[in-house]
């Protein structure tokens, strides 16, 4: 096998221009969750107003979750082909009119905009690491806590924003619609940078690793479907769990809000204590033990303490998300092999990682409680602390032996 090449040097010359770059990539982050948490936060009124069957409803939940999977491996070959700028703005183009598409009513317009935006953040899920691993060498700890950090931020919009809006405008369509707002701004200010730059994206390495055959790759993958399966369950599940445990609604609600905030300030911020660390076996470990225990004590913990088991809930999470996407630049040498470990992590990450929402509806259905799904999470967590430090040791993709 020859041994990797260098990290590809960044194509941007100026201080003015790195810094729109990483402006650019900060606002496409911010878009890049709203789909599936401003659905949800107004779903009570969009059913009641439409009489939507649960089969639609099933189907608007879970297909762009298993999209973000499917899509994924098609980004690296796109990237090369087109130019990775130009196929992000592509898809940020493809996500503006899937939002505007949703605001328009018609359930086959609903469910048509949902599957377009759900491939189009699923390739920009997988070219924004290559983007930073590529141009932000320098800055990988702190370019890597921005993206996502915006990332998470992009759920706690969607989840606090919808209703207000759809409060002040008595429309569930213009709840949905107004998220397409965001996205066209972004746009807008993408597309002089991404239209300027040569076609050439990240190159091909010849010869180069294969991610499919790497025992580290496969390492961070698993890692990534450790934390896909509680981080979407928790956009799913946290409210009707927290609601069970005879919390009401309103409380429920600020609870979820608080979490997904503290998952903002843990994805800032495990990054770049990652990237400053020599390796992150230590942190990858006690991260993930951190998200599954508070996922399991928010079922089953003493009520008495509920903030605190949202606080480790959304702290490590936050934390864990952020952990397995700086995998991508911390575990490879050049721009091509993050993208395509990008690729493979995310393509079977989010596909397998969708499964833990199924889980825990069918654990709830055939045992009457959230217990069983808590026990579940203990045990996701206790995995993710394995793989985590076996992901997190300084080995580089495709130079294992």
């Amino acid at each position: 096998m020859k041994p990797a090449p260098t990290s590809d040097p960044t194509r941007i010359s100026s201080k003015a221009a790195l810094f729109y770059l990483a402006v650019c990539i900060v606002l496409i982050g911010l878009n890049l969750r709203t789909l599936f948490s401003s659905f949800s936060a107004i779903l009570p009124e969009i059913t009641s107003a439409t009489g939507m069957p649960a089969a639609l409803v099933g189907a608007l939940t879970t297909v762009p979750v298993l999209l973000l999977g499917v899509c994924a491996p098609a980004a690296p070959a796109l990237g090369r082909r087109f130019g990775a700028e130009r196929v992000i703005l592509a898809a940020m183009v493809i996500l503006t009119l899937g939002l505007a598409a949703r605001g328009l009513g018609a359930a086959a317009a609903l469910l048509a905009g949902t599957i377009a935006c759900g491939a189009a953040i699923a390739v920009v899920n997988v070219l924004l690491p290559s983007l930073v691993k590529r141009d932000f060498q320098h800055r990988l700890g702190a370019m890597s806590g921005l993206y996502t950090g915006a990332i998470c931020a992009s759920a706690a919009l969607g989840a606090g924003f919808t209703h207000p809006v759809y409060a002040a405008t008595g429309s569930w369509q213009f709840g949905l619609f107004f998220w397409t707002l965001p996205a066209a701004v972004v746009v807008l200010l993408f597309a002089p940078l991404a239209l300027r730059r040569r076609p050439a994206g990240i190159s091909k390495v010849v010869g180069g690793p294969s991610v499919w055959r790497s025992h580290t790759a496969w390492q961070v993958t698993i890692f990534m479907v450790l934390q896909a399966m509680m981080s979407f369950s928790v956009f799913a599940w946290l409210a009707p769990i927290l609601r069970e445990r005879g919390i009401d609604g309103g409380t429920a609600g600020l609870m979820v809000a608080v979490s997904i905030l503290l998952q903002v300030a843990g994805s800032f911020m495990a990054p770049a204590i990652a990237a400053r660390c020599y390796e992150q076996r230590g942190i990858n470990l006690m991260i993930a033990l951190l998200t599954g225990g508070g996922f399991a004590l928010s079922i089953f913990g003493p009520l008495e303490l509920i903030w605190l088991w949202i606080a480790m809930l959304g702290i490590g999470q936050g934390s864990m998300t952020a952990l397995a996407l700086t995998m991508i630049v911390l575990r490879t040498r050049d721009a091509a092999t993050a993208s395509h470990l990008s690729g493979m992590m995310q393509g079977v990450g989010y596909g397998v990682g969708s499964s833990g929402t199924l889980l825990v509806g069918v654990l709830h259905e055939e045992t009457g409680s959230f217990t069983a799904a808590g026990v579940m999470f203990l045990i996701v967590g206790v995995l993710g602390a394995v793989f985590g430090f076996r992901a997190g040791r300084r080995r580089f993709v495709g130079e294992e032996v």
